[in-house]
């Protein structure tokens, strides 16, 4: 059995999700959705196996997009190429300017539920990118893609990261190609994106 599928990973039934209010691609009412998806008695751990198939569950991931604003105020955003060897495997090859992923039953040690996400997230982002300048972070939305495969077994919290200097390289070999570019040329070319992507930065700053 594969280290993915033998993975247990937090998730939520997709009918908690359609009481809460169900959108299609993102919504800023964090308070409606933040506390029933992250401290909620609903959420659980099931096997990321069988997970990847199944739409009557969503996945939370932790999606941050670092932002750099010039000297000159033009606004940046981190970017990158996934390759092969990054986890879901529907999604090589696209760009992207999310960096996060799965909140895994190994974060569970640390205590309380919402302190178990915090703990997943910055343990996807150590696992990815040096972060090697301050910054600072705001959940800014939600992200939700009926419209794709990927997108049905996964719900987006959106993590706005503001760093001081462009200063974030990868970690992971799979990371390629990463840069920060002014936010109006990623927008001349969203459809090389992933669709979290695509809905993330035109909800943001388009």
């Amino acid at each position: 059995m594969s280290v993915v599928a033998e993975e247990r990973i937090l998730v939520v039934p997709t009918s908690l999700f359609h009481e809460l209010g169900y959108f299609q691609g993102f919504s800023r009412e964090i308070d409606r959705y933040w506390p029933q998806l992250v401290r909620g008695d609903q959420v659980e751990y099931r096997a990321r196996g069988e997970m990847e198939e199944d739409p009557s569950f969503k996945q939370l991931i932790p999606y941050a997009l670092f932002r750099w604003t010039a000297a000159d105020g033009t606004p940046h955003l981190f970017e990158y190429q996934r390759g092969s060897g990054q986890g879901e495997r529907r999604l090589h090859a696209k760009r992207s300017v999310g960096v996060g992923g799965h909140i895994s039953s190994i974060d569970a040690e640390i205590g309380a539920l919402e302190h178990v996400y915090r703990e997943g997230m910055r343990r996807e982002l150590d696992e990815e990118v040096v972060i090697e300048t301050p910054y600072t972070e705001t959940v800014v939305g939600l992200i939700n893609d009926d419209e794709t495969p990927v997108g049905r077994v996964h719900l987006g919290m959106v993590h706005l990261c503001d760093v001081e200097e462009p200063n974030v390289r990868p970690r992971e070999a799979d990371i390629l190609e990463a840069r920060f570019s002014p936010v109006a040329d990623i927008l001349s070319r969203l459809d090389q994106f992933e669709s979290w992507s695509e809905i993330a930065v035109r909800a943001l700053f388009g």
